[in-house]
């Protein structure tokens, strides 16, 4: 393996996540300039999200071996000590390894920093596990948001989401080929095994996973079930088209639409699927960089989004049709407090069973923690309407 070159690809891709850049999407464009192997590309991205997702725990590390706040670096100085330290404390790579292969793919004029700190990095890490300071530096995210977890679902179960969704997420693939997390296909099958007296319209639906596995779903039944998937974005109602065609569906439509004014007949709906834009706190183990960019204000903001969409959404189904509500994080405030606010403003609307196990309930839905099954965290509700 080109340890030496793998290290320097994922030192840049650190530089451009820490100015703003998306991992999922940096990762793999900086891949593809190489000729890396299936190994080298697997070991790059290794390097690049785990030491984003333990950012703080790495920055912790190198504060007690630096003479000066670590903000005040170099932005690749800074990338290349927070992939040593990784390497270091969380891959278990000999300090040897660890500490030259990173010094070669620092920046030249800092190599001797990078050594020094690295050095006293590795013989704090070589007697075990640090005494760190707290749950939060020790698991690598923002105060608040172990905080929230822990009063929404307590302590523990907080804490092993969070230790959960640290680990590397597994590929989960459907049948057709198509790559989704158990807990979304999941999702899709709770949401196709539904009364239908109508299409179903997907009003959130990019990438098109879950309106591709209900649409199969019909096929297989022999059922004239037809499916809308829609998105506000036409980048992604592109992705939607393409998992489609790759598919062969010719029971899923795709159009652009805003689901905060469908443009649907009302009561022309038998199933309305809103996979809600969410905080996403249970998806954190495929979105590392996402733990830092998410504040506590963005939750009470996407909390209102959802009980919009919601708003524009009932009219749209037919007496008996049924709505279900999803999202892929793990806040109260949007999974069992919209239940709450959805009870309160439509008493009229039939809660129905949720999924059972590995599912718990949680209000009148079902939350699956990312711990259960080793899946992302999700909520799902299912409402009857009235008639």
């Amino acid at each position: 393996m080109n340890t030496a070159t793998a290290r320097a690809v994922a030192v840049e891709a650190l530089i451009r996540i820490e100015d703003g850049a998306y991992a999922n999407l940096v990762v793999p464009s900086l891949l593809d300039r190489t000729r890396f192997t299936e190994r080298d590309r697997a070991f790059v991205t290794e390097l690049a999200y785990g030491t984003t997702r333990m950012q703080r725990a790495c920055d912790w590390l190198i504060a007690a071996a630096l003479d000066r706040p670590i903000a005040k670096l170099d932005i690749g100085v800074r990338a290349a000590l927070r992939l040593g330290a990784f390497q270091l404390a969380f891959l278990r790579t000999p300090p040897h390894a660890a500490v030259s292969a990173t010094v070669d793919a620092a920046p030249p004029r800092a190599s001797g920093l990078v050594n020094a700190v690295l050095r006293k990095v590795a013989t704090a890490t070589s007697a075990g596990d640090p005494q760190w300071p707290d749950d939060a530096t020790r698991l690598s995210y923002p105060d608040w948001i172990v905080a929230r977890l822990a009063d929404d679902l307590g302590s523990k179960p907080a804490l092993d989401a969070l230790e959960q969704m640290n680990q590397p997420a597994a590929v989960h693939v459907r049948e057709d080929g198509y790559v989704q997390d158990e807990a979304s296909e999941q999702v899709a099958a709770y949401t196709a095994a539904q009364p239908r007296g109508g299409p179903t319209l997907d009003v959130c639906a990019a990438p098109g996973g879950k309106a591709t596995a209900i649409a199969e779903a019909a096929a297989e039944a022999g059922s004239d079930g037809f499916v809308v998937a829609s998105d506000i974005h036409p980048a992604r109602v592109g992705l939607i088209v393409d998992n489609a065609s790759r598919l062969d569906l010719g029971n899923l439509a795709v159009v652009r639409a805003d689901a905060k004014r469908p443009p649907y007949r009302p009561g022309s709906a038998g199933r309305v699927l809103i996979d809600a834009p969410c905080s996403g706190l249970g998806v954190l183990r495929r979105r590392p960089d996402a733990r830092w960019r998410i504040t506590a204000g963005d939750v009470k903001e996407l909390a209102k989004l959802q009980r919009d969409l919601l708003a524009a959404a009932m009219p749209l189904l037919s007496p008996g049709g049924v709505l279900v509500y999803s999202v892929c994080t793990l806040t109260a405030a949007e999974t069992v407090e919209i239940d709450a606010w959805l009870a309160a403003s439509h008493p009229e609307w039939e809660a129905l069973e949720p999924p059972g196990p590995p599912w718990d309930q949680a209000g009148r839905g079902a939350r699956l923690l990312p711990q259960a099954i080793g899946s992302d965290g999700m909520f799902v509700l299912a409402l009857r309407a009235p008639g």
